[in-house]
């Protein structure tokens, strides 16, 4: 939990509205993390391998989304879990080599390529309904008054996906505050964004070779 216990990794942007602005933030707030809340997969009625959505900050389990579990005084503070299922290639592999091996000892041969493939589907759909969903939580703070979002999430493929279910679900846009964007907002051109001389050390470089060659010149 980045948000409460002080990790500094995450980014940042600002938003605002891609139409009209909310006349009551806390109803907004609740149906737009309930339109996109997390839905647990269920391993007997889907083959799906990946399920994200919204879910309250201080439990991956809620979903509830009440005013007191969203809202610290000016901030709307929750998280976006992602769960994964995934079958270990080593396992299913060692399963179907168990497999093939009491099948030809029971029928005298070797199975069939139609065989192996319908039985790894079998075996994998097994070890699926074993398998522990690994979950991840990536932690979300919006500030209400100044429209800054932190996203505590590293990967950029992660952030992409938060940033497209935060704009779908609450109807925003979210700009990256990072300098180029913020000069623009300043009114700043682009030329004025040109490295300087001093920046990249021209001026260092042309007096070293000032001076060297003067040491030349004396020699």
């Amino acid at each position: 939990m980045p948000v409460l216990s002080g990790a500094v990794t995450f980014s940042r942007f600002r938003s605002a509205p891609a139409g009209d602005a909310p006349s009551d933030t806390k109803r907004w707030l609740s149906k737009g993390l309930k339109s996109g809340h997390f839905e647990p997969i269920d391993l007997k009625k889907t083959e799906d391998e990946r399920a994200a959505g919204f879910v309250e900050l201080e439990n991956s389990d809620g979903t509830d989304f009440s005013t007191g579990s969203v809202l610290y005084g000016e901030y709307a503070l929750f998280g976006y879990r992602v769960d994964t299922v995934k079958v270990p290639a080593p396992v299913l592999k060692a399963e179907l080599s168990k497999w093939e091996k009491a099948f030809e000892k029971e029928n005298g041969r070797a199975p069939t390529r139609g065989e192996k493939s319908e039985n790894r589907a079998s075996i994998k759909h097994m070890l699926r309904q074993r398998a522990v969903p690994f979950t991840k939580v990536h932690d979300v703070s919006w500030n209400l008054k100044t429209n800054q979002v932190q996203l505590w999430a590293s990967s950029r493929k992660t952030v992409e996906e938060l940033l497209l279910a935060i704009e779908e679900a609450f109807d925003v846009k979210l700009q990256p505050l990072v300098p180029v964007s913020l000069a623009a907002e300043a009114g700043i051109s682009d030329e004025n964004l040109v490295p300087t001389p001093e920046l990249i050390g021209m001026e260092i470089s042309q007096s070293e070779i000032e001076s060297s060659e003067v040491s030349h010149g004396d020699a």
